[in-house]
């Protein structure tokens, strides 16, 4: 009973307290939620001032006309940019009324618009006479010219000149601003693609370009195929450009799936089990760990070292899981062109991607890619240049040891030379191969196979894509010409023996290696004398 009584004192208490708190919330919030002036805060309505409600309105009615003006300022500016946007819009159009192309020159100033015409027709024919759409016939396999490839920071070049250096980075002003133009207005080409619309796509930049090729024609212009990353790991995008002799026109704008294209290496093969265990390592590495999309065919000729090579290639099949492999053993001499013809032939599924290579080549992921980008079924075949090496142990005789191969794949004048007069590793789709009739099977032994096939080529329709690559390697190995090969066959052998060993440099000073040594020798008396 009297803790009831206590409570029913205590309750106007609580409620006087709740009150004053409520009040004092709502002062707490008018003060937070008053709006403010440009440059002060608004102050509440004060005891001298109207009515409570009537200051509010005011207050109310003021920030309203604040907020009118500023909305009518910011419409006046809109309207005001617009109208100095159309008129620079109208400007621009009169501009390019005036000037619709820049390859529309006033040839002719008294009929401008038939000069224009002509020069179009004109540069548009430069295109249709040079290989951008279709091969041109050849006479002889002179008369093919060649490509440059390119990245952002190098050229890969076979018209060296006076720099005598393979690959470099640009030092000609002209080259650099040439190359970087393309690839800019290829990444522009890409960033604006035909019908698509405002839908919204992938933006690309240099840093997609992954590499290019170029060659020109001097009588008709610049082509270039540059090849950029796609939107998968194994999608490209390829831009094809071509320059008249003055700005450069858009041929193609291409998607380009490489994901299902498969390719075939077919090696030729005679005992040499070593160099095939070397082979193999390379192989499974680039081909089946990084590539993937891959089948080897092995054609061996005769018995011996044949079971150590089929071990070989079983042992890389169970620990790499890799079951795409042929072996065609063959009871015969050695005949490489046979050998790859019998590869080839041999292929049962759909068309594909033929690698003709050899066991003392080696070659990189990127360099596969490049095959596959480069060939084209009924249209293009691809013959990359590749990088031949010196002999290590002349090239690193005055170190305390030869490096790991990988360490020796470097493309300098010092390690190696572009094989320019090679024709042996090829890439064709098989139909191309098997239209065009394949090997001349009555050459046997080595060379003279490969030019063969190479003019077929040329004397077709087929666009043939030669140009120096920097991820196919031709590995040094001492060779042996054969006393049964033909004057031709045996010349063409010393030849590349010749040229396989070192630079001009580097043997020069082997030939002169006496002579240099007795100079150090007097040399060493003199500074004794004195």
């Amino acid at each position: 009973m009297m803790l009831r009584r206590g409570f029913i004192l205590f309750l106007p208490r609580l409620v006087g307290l709740l009150v004053v708190a409520c009040c004092s919330m709502s002062i707490v919030y008018m003060l937070a939620c008053t709006p403010k002036g440009d440059n002060q805060q608004l102050a509440l309505p004060r005891v001298h001032s109207p009515t409570v409600k009537e200051g509010y309105e005011a207050v109310l009615q003021e920030r309203e006309e604040q907020h009118s003006n500023y909305i009518v300022s910011l419409k006046k500016q809109i309207a005001q940019l617009k109208a100095e946007l159309q008129g620079r819009t109208e400007q621009l159009k009169k501009m390019q009324n005036q000037y619709p192309d820049p390859l529309d020159v006033w040839l002719d100033h008294s009929n401008p618009e038939k000069a224009q015409a002509n020069l179009l027709a004109f540069l548009r024919s430069q295109v249709d006479k040079a290989e951008v759409h279709s091969g041109v016939k050849l006479s002889t396999e002179y008369a093919a010219v060649p490509f440059e490839s390119f990245t952002l920071q190098k050229v890969y070049q076979l018209e060296t000149g006076l720099t005598r250096h393979p690959e470099e980075k640009p030092v000609r002003k002209d080259k650099r601003d040439e190359l970087m133009e393309v690839i800019e207005l290829g990444v522009g080409s890409l960033n604006k693609p035909e019908g698509v619309g405002n839908a919204k796509h992938r933006v690309y930049t240099t840093s997609d370009f992954v590499e290019g090729i170029y060659r020109t024609e001097k009588n008709k212009g610049t082509l270039y195929e540059l090849t950029f990353k796609g939107d998968t790991k194994h999608q490209f995008k390829k831009i094809v450009l071509f320059r008249p002799f003055g700005p450069v026109m858009k041929v193609k704008n291409e998607n380009v799936n490489m994901a299902d294209t498969l390719i075939n290496i077919i090696v030729p093969l005679a005992k040499r089990a070593s160099k095939f265990r070397q082979f193999m390592q390379n192989f499974r590495e680039m081909g089946i760990q990084q590539d993937g999309r891959i089948h080897l065919t092995v054609v061996y000729f005769g018995k011996e070292q044949m079971n150590e090579v089929k071990s070989i290639l079983e042992n890389t099949s169970r620990s790499a899981n890799f079951k795409n492999f042929t072996f065609i053993q063959l009871n015969e001499e050695f005949s490489r062109g046979k050998g790859l013809d019998v590869g080839a032939r041999f292929w049962k599924g759909n068309n594909v991607v033929l690698f003709f290579c050899d066991v003392d080549i080696y070659f990189t992921a990127e360099f596969l890619n490049s095959c596959r980008l480069n060939t084209q079924p009924g249209k293009k075949v691809f013959y990359p240049v590749l990088f031949s090496q010196y002999n290590p142990s002349i090239i690193y005789g005055h170190h305390d040891s030869i490096p790991s191969l990988e360490q020796q794949l470097i493309i300098k004048k010092e390690t190696g030379f572009w094989r320019d007069f090679g024709f042996g590793m090829t890439c064709q789709y098989r139909s191309d191969f098997i239209n065009i009739g394949g090997f001349d099977l009555d050459i046997k032994g080595w060379g003279g196979e490969d030019v063969h096939l190479y003019r077929k080529y040329l004397h077709s329709n087929l666009i043939v894509i030669r140009t120096p690559v920097r991820g196919l390697f031709h590995l040094w190995h001492e060779k042996q010409c054969l006393d049964e090969l033909t004057p031709e066959q045996y010349k063409m052998c010393m030849q590349s023996k010749a040229m396989n060993e070192a630079s001009h440099g580097q043997l020069g000073m082997l030939v002169f290696k006496q002579e240099i040594e007795t100079h150090l020798h007097r040399q060493k008396l003199s500074s004794k004398k004195t």
